[in-house]
């Protein structure tokens, strides 16, 4: 765990990341972070919409597998490298707040009734929005852990 944190200190120390402060940095990846799984789900979700059989296609599917992946390794990133102690607890409220309205019990099929497009984009930005923070959410709860019980 440890290596994989300073090889990835070491990719953030490049030029860019040195002119920067790390707050800004952090601040700015995960707003690019929150744009990707946005444009995604903008895309995925007009897939799903305009595909024979909407989230069960094979492409569909295949494209919201990788996005996923994609989202959940930038998670695991920020979960390692961006959140200072002071933005954890948000952080986590956030997070659990997101995870919640994702697992409601459908909370967007209203908007299919005023649009179909609607539902499928607002399901599949909250979905990958949650792939992103969840794994971030799971890092920085586990270091925290770690951290109370090294004080103890």
């Amino acid at each position: 765990m440890r290596k994989i944190y300073n090889l990835l200190m070491k990719i953030l120390r490049l030029s860019w990341a040195k002119m920067m402060e790390m707050e800004q940095v952090a601040r700015w990846s995960y707003i690019a972070f929150v744009a990707i799984a946005i444009v995604a789900g903008l895309a995925v979700g007009y897939m799903a919409y305009s595909a024979d059989l909407h989230w069960g296609d094979a492409t569909v599917a295949d494209a919201n597998g990788w996005v996923i992946l994609i989202l959940l390794i930038l998670g695991i990133i920020i979960g390692l490298t961006s959140i200072t102690m002071k933005e954890v607890e948000p952080f986590l409220i956030a997070t659990i707040a997101l995870i919640v309205a994702s697992v409601a019990v459908d909370v967007w099929f209203p908007l299919g009734r005023i649009h179909e497009l609607l539902y499928y984009w607002a399901k599949a930005i909250l979905n990958y929005i949650v792939a992103f923070a969840a794994p971030a959410a799971v890092i920085i709860a586990i270091k925290n852990v770690l951290a109370m019980a090294k004080g103890k």
